[in-house]
């Protein structure tokens, strides 16, 4: 099993079962602060969509227009599905195309454009899985706060749908 392809797919697979839940919270409570560290659960989907674009490009070389942290790429629940199910399309993709070298240095400029920084392919891969990990944890808590069920998030629920599709 190659590592960063399984979670290119497995983020993608979660993605979507989250937004399948969020989908169900009112209007009202998913624009609400819930003291998150972006505030909203959708100011937080936006960050983990914004720091995706983010470190996607650094790997590719291209400038995704990402200019800061808290930049709001979307301002409703479905401009922001659609755009994070064209994210994760883009990182399958992107990881898909990276090869095997892992270890191969990329440098790129901090967000504020000041200051040169270089890291490892494989480095890069696991802070942006893990950046929406730790986000997507505060979100599925708001779910639990608000009374939602949402489905199961775990590896073991991937691969065994991924094995019963035949693709694992």
């Amino acid at each position: 099993m190659q590592v960063y392809p399984t979670l290119a797919r497995f983020n993608a697979w979660v993605n979507r079962r989250l937004y399948a839940a969020v989908a169900a919270l009112p209007e009202a409570e998913y624009h609400k602060d819930r003291g998150l560290f972006f505030g909203s659960v959708h100011r937080t989907l936006d960050h983990i969509l914004v720091i995706d674009r983010l470190w996607c490009g650094r790997l590719t070389r291209e400038d995704r227009g990402i200019r800061s942290l808290d930049q709001s790429l979307n301002s409703d629940f479905a401009g922001l599905k659609a755009a994070r199910a064209e994210e994760d399309a883009r990182i399958v993709a992107t990881v898909d195309g990276l090869g095997p070298d892992l270890d191969r240095e990329v440098t790129y400029r901090g967000i504020a454009g000041t200051g040169s920084y270089s890291m490892r392919v494989g480095e890069i891969l696991m802070a942006m899985f893990n950046h929406q990990t730790h986000h997507r944890g505060q979100v599925t808590a708001v779910l639990s706060q608000c009374g939602l069920k949402y489905q199961d998030l775990d590896v073991p629920y991937f691969a065994a749908e991924q094995r019963a599709a035949g693709r694992g």
